[in-house]
């Protein structure tokens, strides 16, 4: 299933079943927040309600689609592309440390800045090298703490595109602080277009994640290119880590990173 959380004509926010090019809308009041809490029954069910008798039924190019989930309880992005992080090392004038062969690491991000998939976002305040960085998040359904990598799956309620924007020029500064990124980062995030449920990314499971291209264009011309099977920190294993010593909630977001080419 898609799921996609969108404005219509009346300026409401809903949300709905992607089928093809029409979104099969549930009841007002319905969040996908709200859907989540187990193993994706819920999500489910109510994927077959929208199919059996939505409440509305709308082209998806008339809809103006917000991030699926507008406000998530928190976000984490991880550092997960080994090409991306010898890339951004080298530049910097250093070799790979071995501890990140160890540790899945990653830092929040400002859950109250987070964009839908065709909205404007600000620039930074500050800065001159506004970047785009072409990534894939999960979303957490149900709740666990001290997960497993081989349990930790079962925890996640869909996929969706992520876009971390950057303020290159003062995550810089702060990073040579040894804390951050800070103002860098936490301006601006867009998720979207829509959630997908991971049944429907299954047939593509390969190594450590799935045979799927990933693409990022700026104004037509085509910036990156590179494979979601080619992580290093598979989702299991970084929502593990997630959770060691705390708890994941429905609704929280894991970005796995820039992609190599991102």
């Amino acid at each position: 299933m898609r799921w996609a959380t969108f404005r219509n004509a009346l300026g409401e926010q809903r949300v709905g079943l992607v089928e093809g090019d029409e979104i099969l809308a549930l009841g007002p009041g319905v969040t996908i927040l709200s859907l989540l809490g187990d193993d994706g029954e819920r999500l489910a069910a109510a994927g077959e309600q929208a199919r059996r008798d939505p409440s509305d039924v709308l082209r998806l190019d008339t809809a103006t689609l917000l991030a699926p989930i507008p406000h998530p309880l928190s976000v984490r992005d991880f550092y997960a592309f080994e090409q991306h992080v010898k890339t951004a090392r080298q530049r910097r004038g250093l070799e790979m440390d071995p501890d990140w062969y160890e540790i899945p690491v990653f830092y929040f991000s400002n859950p109250a800045a987070v964009f839908g998939p065709r909205s404007d976002v600000p620039m930074a305040p500050g800065t001159q090298q506004m970047d785009f960085e072409l990534e894939v998040a999960c979303v957490i359904g149900m709740p666990g703490r001290d997960l497993s990598p081989d349990k930790a799956g079962r925890h996640i309620a869909g996929f969706c595109v992520m876009n971390d924007w950057s303020a290159r020029d003062v995550q810089r500064r702060e990073m040579k602080l040894s804390m951050g990124p800070v103002k860098g980062k936490d301006f601006a995030t867009t998720l979207g277009p829509v959630l997908t449920t991971p049944d429907e990314l299954e047939p593509f499971r390969k190594a450590k994640a799935f045979d799927l291209l990933m693409t990022a264009t700026v104004n037509g011309e085509e910036y990156s290119r590179a494979w979601l099977a080619e992580i290093y920190w598979s989702f299991e294993e970084m929502l593990a880590y997630a959770s060691r010593g705390t708890e994941v909630v429905p609704g929280d977001v894991i970005g796995r990173g820039t992609c190599g080419t991102g």
